[in-house]
């Protein structure tokens, strides 16, 4: 097995912004705002989900968040893995 415990922190905050990139994609095209989405996750403001989505000042989201955003945008969670970020999704999305 191999040994990936020499992830850099780097790494790991490009892959939070890449997810974070997909979901405003995503949300975009599904024609959602971020309060929405934010007020949906149960959310009183939308100022966590700004700073996540936007990666600012080091927050993202966790595990459960992008759960209930796959499930409010209604795509597979997958989806927000993928390194597709200007691609239009018009096999799950329909435009």
């Amino acid at each position: 097995m191999e040994d990936y415990s020499d992830v850099t922190k780097y790494e790991i905050e490009l892959k939070y912004k890449q997810i974070s990139q997909r979901i405003r994609h995503i949300r975009l095209i599904k024609h959602f705002t971020q309060e929405q989405i934010a007020l949906s996750m149960g959310f009183t403001s939308a100022t966590f989900y700004t700073n996540a989505e936007n990666f600012k000042s080091g927050k993202h989201f966790n595990l459960e968040h992008i759960i209930k955003i796959s499930v409010i945008l209604d795509v597979p969670i997958a989806e927000f893995f993928q390194d597709k970020e200007n691609q239009l999704m018009t096999d799950i999305i329909p435009l």
